[in-house]
């Protein structure tokens, strides 16, 4: 499910755009969570990770049950993505664990750049623990992206039960199979990346990796914020899935049903459904992380800034693995 593009030779900022591909509707709400809140890694484990937010943010959600797709007070963004070959492997309990559905919000919470979290996992490492999602019955199989207003980006993946790092400013696309090594490896031969081939144009993850990795690497820096944001989401649309009847098997093939644009420079957080003309954002420097506050997308059909939309609510609870 998904692509993730980030552009930080706009002119304007470090930019980063997001598609969500999925088979269904996951009810998705944005929002607010504040500092100092108490998350524990998972509540059936004897050894989860245990910590305090040391950050608010705002995020977009699965179900109201996990975080997807969010951007902290200090411009750190995650990207959580499918990825049909990840495994996590056996648990190990020596080292703390973590549900799946509160990777993203981990780094969210605790960290302010990219560096920041890759020294973490290289010195205090925790066992990511993935789950069953209630509403498909499948494994979610996930990979997760990080990026910050430096421009600096990281892709983390498990594969073979081994937690792999990718750390590079110069990892600016994400889709979905194959893993990250090999997706790079396959950008090597097409045409304008270093090989022959003419750009491909099915909705394979691995095409869509392609064209989104061309076309950034493409598009001309722009003389405001608003020309760079409609630069970047001319990419994203080019990489979105069109409606259609999905593959059960196959949920990364599914349509795009919501897409994020984050200026991480400013600060900024846009939203825009597949089923609705508007598109919301939320300036991150005028919320009140103090308190849990949420913005349903679909009874009020906000638009436009919808900073000072936000209602107090009860958090929601994460899944546990």
């Amino acid at each position: 499910m998904c692509t993730r593009v980030l552009w930080d030779r706009s002119g304007q900022g470090v930019l980063v755009g997001r598609n969500m591909d999925w088979m269904e509707d996951m009810r998705t709400r944005l929002w607010v969570l504040p500092r100092g809140a108490q998350r524990l890694g998972t509540d059936n484990d004897p050894n989860p990770l245990r910590w305090s937010a040391r950050y608010g943010s705002l995020v977009a959600t699965a179900y109201d049950e996990a975080t997807t797709d969010g951007m902290n007070e200090k411009g750190l963004a995650t990207h959580l993505l499918w990825l049909t070959e990840s495994a996590y492997g056996e648990r190990d309990q020596n080292v703390p664990a973590l549900s799946i559905a509160l990777w993203a919000q981990f780094f969210l919470d605790r960290f302010a750049s990219v560096a920041e979290c890759v020294e973490y996992l290289a010195t205090q490492p925790f066992q990511v623990r993935p789950q069953v999602d209630p509403n498909t019955q499948r494994w979610a199989t996930v990979h997760l992206a990080i990026d910050d207003p430096s421009g600096d980006s990281a892709i983390i993946e498990y594969i073979d039960g081994q937690c792999v790092t990718h750390h590079d400013r110069n990892y600016r696309v994400m889709t979905n199979s194959p893993p990250f090594d090999q997706q790079l490896e396959h950008l090597r031969h097409y045409q304008g990346l270093g090989g022959s081939q003419p750009l491909p144009g099915t909705t394979e993850a691995a095409d869509r990796f392609v064209r989104a990795s061309y076309y950034v690497g493409r598009l001309p820096a722009a003389d405001t914020p608003m020309q760079a944001y409609a630069a970047l989401l001319s990419v994203m649309r080019n990489a979105a899935q069109p409606f259609g009847v999905p593959d059960p098997t196959r949920p990364h093939m599914s349509q795009t049903i919501w897409r994020t644009l984050a200026d991480l420079t400013r600060r900024i957080y846009a939203f825009e459904s597949s089923f609705s003309p508007n598109i919301v954002w939320t300036r991150i420097d005028e919320l009140d992380f103090e308190q849990c506050q949420r913005l349903d997308l679909t009874s009020a059909k906000p638009i436009g800034d919808v900073t000072d939309r936000f209602v107090p609510a009860e958090p929601f609870a994460f899944a546990s693995a």
